[in-house]
Order: structure tokens, then sequence, then C-alpha cells
């Protein structure tokens, strides 16, 4: 009965390390979290020629959604940049469906890995 609090946070902990939950993991980068999202607003804003939306999740930069052109947050398709849970200093990426289409998506946030 002592290790079932040992058990419960390894499992916490191995859940939190594919990502967070209904986002699809596009890959990890050695960048920081903000040059990452940078990159990837960049790339939506000059593909749509639309507004792309950015929300710091976390101070410095440390953790971003960029929404996809036309998404509005807090619930928009996005792309959801975290720092790395696999290695130290790396940079987290995904992408959050909500119903738009993720193939061009998940292209343009892995080029900017």
């Amino acid at each position: 009965m002592k290790y079932l609090p040992l058990i419960a946070l390894t499992v916490a902990i191995s859940a939190c390390a594919t990502g967070p939950a209904g986002v699809q993991s596009v890959g990890e980068s050695r960048q920081p979290p903000a040059t990452v999202a940078q990159c990837v607003a960049q790339k939506w804003a000059d593909k749509s020629q639309q507004q792309v939306t950015s929300q710091v999740m976390l101070a410095n930069g440390q953790a971003v959604d960029v929404y996809a052109p036309g998404q509005q947050p807090p619930n928009g398709a996005a792309a959801v940049i975290r720092p790395s849970w696999t290695s130290k200093g790396g940079t987290w990426a995904g992408f959050r469906p909500n119903g738009a289409a993720g193939s061009d998506a998940t292209g343009d946030i892995s080029a900017c890995l």
C-alpha cells in the first residue's frame, strides 16, 4: 500500500509524456519554444494572408498555442508548442485539429522544428 502513491505518480508522468489530450504529436526540436512558435505563425500567415493568433501559455514564451488562420482561442485548431518532456532544453510540438484539416498544418509545424 505504501507504493500506491509512487505508482500513481509514475502513471501520471507517463501520460504527460505523450502530450496533451486531443493533440497529435508532430515532433521535437532543439530550438526554443518561442522560436518554433514564431516560425509556425509566420508560415501560416504568409500562406493564408490572414492574421494568425498566438496565445502564450507559460511566461517568456515557454509554451505557446498558435491558432490556425481563421481559428480563435481557446478551442480553435492550433499548433501546440511546449517544452520537451524527453530532452532538456528542447521543444515538443503538436497539432490540435478541432475539426480543421491537419496534413498541411502538421507539415508546416514540422518544417519549423
